[in-house]
């Protein structure tokens, strides 16, 4: 009786485990035939095995029911994992403004009811319609009006901080890498009294079929916020992925080039970074007016969890420039190719206090890690560890791909699962000091593009779109 009850339990094990497997749409058609067909034949044999008249035989069909219950339990949970994870990090349609109020360090206030008598700082010159939505919620909550200061760029709100002009700044925290640029060691003096989070839909132009060629936007940030949270974008990768081929071409274009944001900076330039504090849609319009194509999705990655996604990979493989002890664990880095773990990697892409360029290398080594991270992610080796990879990665990653396009992207790779033939390029050029337009008149680094490697890098992607 009790073999009996186990297969029935069996049976309805198989059945959830089946329908799991069709609604993650990870499967191709074929292989999940076959499994059907498979769990139909374990089924029978182990039901058959309840009928002899030999104990042994009942015991060993209740030890296989048992063994298979419990692996086909197992799959089923790791299917659900994948599906969550899927869902959690695609079909994003929202990007996040978190809205700040900082005062000194050694202020008393506590929280904004505190700071209902002081005077508040804003500049004008961008952001302006989150700057006024802030204002408003701060008066809402304190229920009252405030006294207010306007500034005509944001070094000036900063410095009147500093200089006790004002009692509170109030600006995006994305910007707060833009005020440490220009007034040294800003952060460390001040505190975030108050925040608040705005979120503005994105529009998605995405692709019909992802077994055709498309471009991916991959944007490297460091936000201590959800992911969604617009932040200077310290690396940014075009992915050009062609499945029909299986090449990818990653094309890295430096964090400092000197270009116009389209519907943003008017005729004003910037750095292609601060093109991310205003969205990252921002950014795959600076990209797609530099280089003349169309990008079709985007996935940010937050380098904040960095240790537990390239750990999850069995760490990654990075050719350094230079040798150096990270200022983070004070691991000895080699020149040349290093394999890191985890927290190897975070101390390699924080570390800025050993090159003569500082945050540029920085910037660069940033972008050696994240490709190869892409890299390591393309190779058939990541399905051993595919459970770790989906726990270190789902609050790190933000993609607008929907999850039926990524669940499709995977069924494809699933059912023809040979190598991905992945290269690289990057654009090139000059180095100078300009005034920025998120900056206002303040001089900064910034590089005047290749014109030549920027052509000829638009030519290669093109070409791969095409074949």
């Amino acid at each position: 009786m009790a073999g009996k009850i186990i297969t029935v339990l069996q049976l309805i094990v198989s059945v959830i485990c089946i329908v799991v497997a069709k609604n993650s749409g990870l499967f191709p058609r074929k292989y999940l035939t076959l499994f059907i067909v498979g769990l139909g034949f374990l089924f029978v044999l182990t039901h058959v095995f309840q009928y002899p008249k030999s104990k042994i035989l009942r015991y060993v069909g209740m030890l296989t029911s048992l063994v298979i219950i419990i692996v086909l339990a197992g799959i089923s949970v790791e299917l659900m994992k994948a599906d969550d994870f899927i869902k959690k990090v695609g079909g994003a349609s929202y990007k996040t403004d978190n809205m700040i109020v900082v005062v000194k360090k050694e202020d008393t206030a506590k929280d904004i009811m505190d700071a209902q008598d002081y005077r508040f700082g804003y500049q004008t010159i961008v952001d302006v319609d989150n700057t006024e939505k802030m204002l408003k919620d701060i008066r809402s909550t304190v229920g009252r009006n405030i006294k207010t200061e306007e500034y005509s760029t944001l070094i000036d709100e900063a410095n009147a901080l500093l200089n006790g002009n004002i009692d509170a700044a109030v600006f995006n925290e994305g910007y707060l890498s833009i005020i440490d640029d220009s007034v040294e060691g800003f952060s460390d003096q001040v505190k975030i009294l108050y925040q608040y989070g705005i979120k503005t839909k994105v529009e998605n132009d995405t692709v019909a079929d992802v077994n055709k060629p498309f471009n991916i936007y991959i944007s490297g940030i460091d936000v201590s916020g959800p992911i969604s949270t617009n932040s200077r974008s310290d690396v940014n990768l075009i992915m050009t992925v062609n499945p029909q081929n299986k090449k990818i071409l990653l094309t890295t274009t430096p964090r400092d080039y000197y270009v116009t944001i389209p519907n943003v900076s008017g005729e004003k330039k910037d750095k292609l970074t601060h093109a991310g504090i205003y969205g990252v849609d921002a950014s795959m319009d600076t990209l797609e007016q530099l280089y003349g194509i169309n990008i079709n999705y985007y996935a940010r990655i937050n380098f904040t969890s960095l240790v537990k996604i390239v750990d999850a990979l069995g760490g990654i493989d990075v050719n350094s420039d230079y040798e150096f002890k990270t200022t983070h664990g004070e691991y000895d880095i080699q020149k040349g190719m290093n394999h890191l773990d985890g927290k190897m990697a975070l101390g390699f892409v924080r570390e800025r206090y050993s090159f003569e360029d500082g945050d540029n290398q920085r910037g660069k080594n940033q972008e050696k890690v994240l490709t190869a991270i892409i890299q390591k992610a393309c190779t058939p080796a990541i399905l051993k560890n595919a459970g770790e990879v989906i726990t270190g990665v789902s609050d790190s990653v933000q993609t607008n791909m929907s999850s039926e396009e990524i669940a499709k992207f995977i069924n494809a790779q699933i059912e023809e699962p040979s190598g991905w033939n992945i290269e690289s390029q990057a654009v090139s050029g000059t180095g100078d000091t300009q005034t920025c337009f998120s900056s206002g008149n303040e001089l900064l680094y910034i590089m005047l593009p290749d014109e030549a490697s920027v052509e000829n890098a638009a030519l290669k992607i093109q070409k791969l779109l095409e074949k």
